[in-house]
């Protein structure tokens, strides 16, 4: 059975940094293309990074970029998130999903994910 279970989410203060981590189980995790995505409320989630299968290559969303560090570690299965200078505008619950999609381009794509977690929520308060 194909798990992600976010954690790490809690409210903070702007410029506060955030570590959110991604535990996986029931799939070969070195194989898949792990992103991870945020929705507030009333909007569409969105993109914010991915990692490619052995680490070597990150995305993320202009948004985040300098800011956001997505990093994983195969041999505990976990993708991380590492948010510095968090501002009021990344709260959001954030979800991790796994894609096995070969196309690197198509990363930042939300329906090239097969597997999603539940999400954690973020809030950043001034």
């Amino acid at each position: 059975q194909v798990q992600l279970v976010e954690s790490g989410g809690r409210s903070v203060q702007a410029g506060d940094s955030l570590k959110l981590s991604c535990a996986t189980s029931g799939f070969t995790f070195s194989r898949y293309v792990i992103g991870w995505f945020r929705q507030a409320p009333g909007k569409e989630r969105e993109f914010v990074a991915a990692v490619s299968w052995g680490g070597d290559k990150t995305l993320y969303a202009d948004s985040v970029k300098g800011r956001f560090t997505i990093f994983r570690d195969n041999a505990k299965k976990t993708v991380y998130l590492q948010m510095n200078s968090l501002k009021p505008e990344d709260t959001a619950v954030y979800y991790c999903a796994a894609s096995y999609e070969a196309n690197w381009a198509s990363m930042h794509i939300r329906r090239v994910y097969a597997h999603w977690g539940q999400g954690t929520q973020v809030f950043v308060s001034l």
